[in-house]
């Protein structure tokens, strides 16, 4: 969606400053993360145009101290710089992911386990006991898994490769198991759909620059992209993007990704923008038919809380909406005209839930 941009103070800056750098909203404090993709270069500033510093191999660990437009500052013991935090995943203190050889003799020879069955038909697992922890995969109803601790209404449970997580009890039932249960982070509900996510503007279109941090729309809506596209293949599904750079694809090309891919869906990532200081996410639709469905299972999701309030949905004459022949939605994750959502968004935690809201709409839109 086009947007008015502040073109005098973007103007001004790039006069006045020899190579454009945005502010940089201190970390509320550093944590340790781990790579998880074969190599991740690591960049001088926060962005896919910044000179490579160095690499990272999968499995080694950083320490992050800062964030924006969701890269990540990282500093190991051999190289400093900026990675894109897509790649990385923080390792929470108590219980990541785990190997069956990385566990306890006890936890693999215990003869006391009890056998459960997942009842819900999404069942989310987390890296701890707890809805702040990470969510690492995802089981399915009738899933068997193997409980082999308790605390305070969640259960640790361990699936037939040997790998575990935590969720919570009130989705399960104790008893023999039924079918096999899928791996962590490889649900596949979504299994044979395919989902073209549109980053919106890009190239010499930014979209919205915020109006407190100077954040850059296009920027934003592809780290949120990136965000939704690992959510998505993570569940089965078959992931296009419009692009995956800094880019300008026409209209009409991201119409034809769609239609050309015979795409079972399509969702436009967007930031908002308003001379009001209004606040929240927007999901718009163009057809009551083919479109309306799609959008209200999505806001739905979003509107369970990711951080900012949902505004609902909203009837939007939109290029990629209207002349797509394939199920569209285009979501507006927060204004950049609002300090608050400005400094919300700019988050990686925000916009991952806002991937894990919209991953969760479209299950929920496919099951019915």
């Amino acid at each position: 969606m086009k947007k008015i941009v502040y073109l005098t103070i973007l103007i001004c800056g790039l006069i006045c400053i020899s190579g454009y750098v945005p502010f940089r909203a201190e970390a509320s404090g550093s944590y340790t993360a781990k790579v998880y993709t074969g190599s991740l270069n690591v960049r001088s500033e926060p962005s896919l145009e910044a000179s490579i510093v160095g690499g990272l191999k999968k499995g080694e660990t950083v320490t992050v101290t800062d964030e924006e437009y969701g890269w990540l500052r990282v500093k190991s013991d051999r190289v400093s710089g900026w990675a894109a935090g897509y790649y990385l995943k923080k390792v929470d203190g108590r219980v990541v992911t785990a190997s069956a050889s990385d566990q306890d003799d006890g936890v693999q020879d215990r003869s006391d386990d009890t056998r459960a069955t997942v009842l819900a038909d999404t069942l989310r697992i987390r890296s701890g006991a707890g809805l702040d922890h990470e969510i690492v995969g995802f089981l399915t109803k009738g899933d068997a898994v193997t409980i082999i601790d308790n605390r305070a209404g969640w259960a640790r449970i361990q699936i037939a490769d040997g790998q575990s997580g935590w969720i919570s009890e009130r989705y399960i039932e104790k008893g023999e198991k039924h079918t096999p249960a899928v791996s962590l982070g490889n649900s596949k509900s979504l299994k044979g759909k395919v989902i073209v996510i549109d980053p919106g503007h890009g190239g010499d279109d930014p979209g919205m620059i915020g109006t407190t941090y100077e954040t850059i729309e296009k920027k934003i809506n592809l780290s949120t992209s990136f965000y939704l596209e690992d959510e998505l293949r993570s569940r089965g599904a078959s992931v296009l993007m419009t692009r995956t750079e800094d880019e300008k694809p026409e209209l009409h090309d991201r119409v034809e990704r769609s239609e050309s891919a015979g795409a079972d869906a399509f969702v436009s990532i967007h930031y908002n923008s308003s001379e009001k200081n209004t606040s929240g996410i927007l999901t718009f639709y163009y057809s009551d038919t083919k479109d309306r469905p799609l959008a209200r299972a999505i806001e739905n999701r979003l509107a369970d809380g990711i951080g900012l309030k949902s505004n609902g949905i909203s009837y939007g004459n939109l290029h990629v909406l209207r002349e797509n022949d394939t199920a569209s939605a285009l979501v507006e994750l927060g204004f950049l005209s609002n300090a608050k959502d400005e400094s919300v968004v700019r988050r990686s935690e925000y916009q991952k839930k806002a991937a894990e809201a919209i991953a969760n709409g479209l299950e929920d839109y496919f099951s019915k």
